[in-house]
């Protein structure tokens, strides 16, 4: 009881909880003239997987982000675009972009930053990691994000893919890079529309004069084939077709009888036979195609590490113990010289 002529004040309380920061990704979308990357589009799959929003950042000159940023808006799940257009940005080189892309994470609204595993990015995100004095996770094959402890746990393959590697970011990295690997995840789609996408240029910063780098010039392998990093088919030749000229006469009937792409051994491509960009291995490309076809490849583990993962493996080699046999689900034991022509001949009937 509360005796007579006391006043007794009640006040309100209110309890508060601590919530957990939603994740907010900022994906570097490389592209080539305006024409996004695949591997960018499976990075920001990617991101879409954390649950929060995504915001896309483009560079290039400013025909490029025009092209780029009408296509990017239409992707699905997009928040935002950051873009920002400058003639030193029309290559995207490390030392150029790493400026601006820090004074775009200095806002802190970023929780990621994602990229694909391709070779601009792979010298971009470390060094704008390093300057932030934050961890850079690369090649990741898979993720989630723990809304409850704002962290995130990746994982990725080690020693050329024969083992898997499970590591946790935690809330106390602020900003988590990773970069993806494209064949891991799906490309993602694109809306009807696009509406209801903010977007955001950005002033750029432009490089001290001179620069400490500079682009001199690309040379791109032209071909009518499907590219090696997105085909369905992919025919790769190894060293025991001898030659530059024996292993485009072998090869090219059957690439293109099947529509594939033709990829290489790093030993082919050692022994000039084929052109660095076909290379598919550890250091090399990575595909994941639904057939691929290994004729006169051996197997060795750098090899494997980069086409493992494809849905059909073919192997055509005249050595019964190759270790290529080990992973194929079809494998022919019989010389590639007789094999090879003899297919190629029953697939264009």
């Amino acid at each position: 009881m509360i005796p007579l002529g006391r006043r007794v004040l009640i006040s309100n309380v209110r309890r508060s909880y601590a919530t957990a920061t939603s994740p907010h990704a900022l994906v570097f979308l490389e592209h080539r003239n305006g024409e996004l990357d695949t591997s960018s589009l499976s990075a920001f799959r990617a991101a879409t997987e954390l649950g929060g929003q995504v915001t896309a950042f483009v560079t290039g000159n400013k025909d490029q982000v025009a092209t780029a940023v009408e296509k990017a808006k239409k992707l699905e799940g997009l928040s935002g675009i950051v873009h920002s257009s400058s003639p030193s940005y029309e290559t995207a080189l490390p030392e150029v972009i790493t400026p601006l892309l820090k004074n775009i994470l200095s806002s802190s609204k970023y929780t990621h930053v994602v990229s694909s595993h391709g070779s601009s990015a792979r010298g971009i995100l470390p060094r704008v990691a390093a300057t932030l004095d934050a961890p850079a996770i690369s090649d990741v094959t898979s993720l989630s994000h723990d809304a409850s402890s704002n962290s995130t746990t990746f994982t990725r393959p080690i020693y050329a893919g024969n083992a898997i590697s499970t590591v946790r970011a935690p809330s106390t990295v602020p900003i988590k890079f990773f970069t993806v690997r494209a064949t891991a995840f799906k490309a993602a789609g694109s809306s009807a529309s696009g509406e209801g996408v903010t977007i955001e240029e950005i002033s750029p910063i432009e490089p001290p004069e001179p620069a400490a780098t500079q682009h001199i010039s690309t040379t791109l392998a032209k071909s009518d084939r499907p590219d090696l990093n997105t085909a369905a088919r992919v025919v790769s030749g190894g060293r025991a077709l001898k030659s530059a000229e024996t292993f485009s006469s072998t090869l090219s009937p059957l690439a293109d009888a099947l529509g594939a792409a033709v990829g290489a051994s790093r030993a082919a491509v050692d022994a000039g036979y084929a052109d660095n960009s076909l290379q598919v291995g550890q250091t090399g490309k990575v595909v994941a195609p639904e057939l691929y076809m290994a004729i006169g490849i051996s197997g060795a583990i750098q090899h494997l590490a980069g086409m493992k993962d494809s849905k059909m493996i073919v192997a055509i080699n005249k050595d019964p113990d190759a270790p290529i046999f080990q992973v194929a689900d079809v494998g022919l034991v019989a010389d590639l010289y007789q094999a090879v022509p003899e297919l190629t001949e029953k697939l264009k009937k």
